[in-house]
């Protein structure tokens, strides 16, 4: 059974939104924790995993840190930022702190934390991390919508909108679930490509979830510009013969 040793860095997947989606170890580990960060866009004060994880926290022993991340490296600035954050996570660790990292979803799933981990595993590979896995928003979005991403021998894909039309079409040829993620700045190029492949009422779009302002539209042409956000994902399923 995994335990935060003294020394350690652990990175913790706190689910899509709802608490009571965390892990028991999860939970565990980060009680346990001397310092808490959470990471924050470079242009926000507000850690929604921080909220996520508040009530099991203790203020009056634990430090809760919002670290500011950038979310690409492809500018030199933002690589250098990277590398602070994990010399001063190494120097926490080397001092004996219990160090808990905290992301939405799971750390090894699109997730801020990798980031962070390819600058730790190139100038740090002495410090210990403990990786703990959580619910993507993949997941709990084929709950909430009762979709089901896979079926006997379909495929189920996982495609970035920021991909070219041609993958996103690839994917969608075959019987299965694909699911688009982040699709908030290109709904409208997903929207027309799946009408033009008549699939769009094969399509689910879900924004929030686990949080204030979740929601589940089943048909893409209710979707309204106040509906489109940062946490949102478009479900496609194309049936298959052994579909219910």
């Amino acid at each position: 059974m995994a335990e935060i040793s003294t020394g350690q860095l652990v990175s913790i997947g706190v689910g899509p939104g709802d608490p009571e989606l965390l892990t028991l170890k999860a939970a565990r580990l980060l009680k346990e924790a001397d310092v808490v960060l959470a990471p924050v866009g470079e242009r926000s004060d507000r850690s929604i995993a921080a909220d996520i994880v508040a009530s099991l926290l203790d203020a009056n022993r634990q430090k809760l840190v919002n670290v500011s991340c950038p979310m690409r490296i492809d500018e030199e600035g933002r690589a250098g930022r990277w590398a602070q954050i994990a010399a001063d996570i190494a120097a926490q660790v080397r001092d004996g702190k219990k160090v808990a990292f905290i992301t939405l979803g799971d750390p090894m799933f699109y997730s801020t934390f990798l980031y962070l981990y390819r600058e730790l595993q190139k100038d740090f590979p002495d410090v210990p991390v403990v990786i703990v896995p959580g619910i993507s928003s993949v997941y709990a979005a084929a709950s909430l919508a009762a979709l089901p991403l896979g079926l006997v021998d379909e495929t189920f894909s996982v495609v970035p909108s920021t991909a070219p039309d041609s993958d996103i079409e690839a994917a969608l040829d075959r019987p299965g679930t694909v699911v688009l993620l982040k699709v908030y700045r290109a709904f409208e190029r997903l929207r027309s490509l799946l009408q033009r492949l008549d699939l769009e009422k094969n399509a689910v779009y879900v924004r929030r979830i686990g949080l204030e302002g979740e929601k589940v539209i089943r048909d893409l042409n209710q979707v309204k510009a106040e509906d489109l956000d940062y946490m949102s994902l478009i479900l496609v399923r194309q049936k298959g013969t052994e579909d219910v």
